[in-house]
């Protein structure tokens, strides 16, 4: 191995190993492959789990099932349509012309936006967990969640306004301080040789002292409480058109960003060291992928609030299934984030 740049093209990977090279040094193991027993290939394919050797066909199925999820979520209100309905409003064929009122002006807009803060959230949570090489990191680690529900408790303490009054203001202001709070993370912990551990209890430390600040400003201001409640713990409730024209712009810049790290993260998963000897700039990765992994949660809790539990349990199921190649892994965790989130709220407007 030569320590130059690591190219795209030379990563590949099986399960949980992960072997990175460059173009010119796949000559240079010519002779490991002409030696090896014949059939040895195809027995190490057999031995992959059927996730990973048909991940195009699990991906697509996932896909459908979102799919269907999302029309069932459609339909689930105090009317309830069912889904041929729900289709119908769709094409312009509504069954009764308040059908399509419901659909296109107050469901459907809900519905989107929990399709793209379920699969940011999903992303940015495997984004996370694979540059710290901790399972149990999250995106409230990074600090962006404290800093996007501090600063836009600051601006109701500050203007008295009301959330659905605030239009794009609030999600805007909430996402400056996610950025915010992401950058100085990133700041604190930054070293030559930067460790994830310490950039996992510096954002820890920094959420935490944000977390506190918020609380002191709702126990100053105790009247705006009620007003941004739901708003605090995460909520659907009450998003409609101008939310999702808000969050559009990020989640088709971050989307796109963070799937394209996956190399990435791919080397970085093989620790430090390892990275730095293929040629890497771990320094410059880690900030990739941590910029990637805050613009994808500030984005999602500007609208939304911090339902970033979703970022802990979607990569942990997408692991299971589907192993921790971040190529893989990333897309996967955005199709459960965002099943998860649409099946979570149907239940919750079944029960109420």
């Amino acid at each position: 191995m030569r320590g130059r740049s690591v190219s795209t093209t030379g990563i590949r990977s099986t399960g949980a190993s992960c072997w990175i090279m460059d173009d010119a040094d796949w000559s240079s193991i010519s002779a490991y492959h002409t030696a090896t027993p014949a059939g040895y290939e195809t027995r190490c394919a057999v031995m992959q789990p059927f996730a990973v050797r048909h991940f195009r066909l699990v991906l697509f199925l996932g896909s459908i099932g979102v799919l269907i999820l999302s029309v069932v979520h459609v339909g689930v209100g105090t009317v309830a349509l069912t889904p041929i309905e729900v289709i119908a409003a769709l094409v312009g064929q509504p069954y009764e012309p308040f059908h399509r009122v419901i659909v296109w002006d107050l469901r459907l807009p809900r519905t989107l936006i929990a399709l793209l803060v379920g699969g940011m959230f999903g992303l940015a949570g495997a984004i996370l967990q694979s540059i710290m090489r901790n399972p149990l990191a999250e995106p409230e680690m990074t600090g962006a969640t404290s800093g996007a529900v501090l600063l836009a408790v600051l601006w109701q303490t500050w203007t008295a306004g009301q959330p659905e009054q605030l239009g794009v203001i609030l999600p805007l202001i909430a996402l400056l301080g996610g950025l915010a709070a992401g950058g100085i993370v990133y700041v604190l912990s930054w070293q030559r040789q930067s460790a994830s551990i310490r950039l996992i209890l510096t954002g820890v430390l920094v959420s935490a002292v944000l977390r506190s600040g918020t609380s002191m400003l709702l126990l100053m201001r105790q009247e705006a409480v009620g007003n941004i409640l739901l708003w605090l713990i995460g909520s659907l409730n009450g998003r409609v058109w101008v939310h999702l024209e808000v969050m559009l712009p990020w989640a088709a810049l971050a989307l796109p960003f963070g799937l394209a790290c996956a190399s990435l993260a791919n080397a970085l998963q093989l620790g430090d060291v390892s990275a730095t000897s293929l040629g890497l700039n771990v320094t410059r990765a880690r900030a990739t992928l941590l910029f990637a992994a805050v613009l994808l949660t500030s984005a999602s809790v500007a609208v939304v609030g911090g339902i970033t539990f979703l970022g802990l349990i979607a990569p942990h199921i997408g692991r299971r299934i589907v192993g921790s190649d971040a190529r893989r892994l990333f897309p996967f965790s955005m199709v459960l984030g965002a099943s998860i989130l649409l099946a979570a709220d149907i239940l919750t407007q079944i029960i109420s």
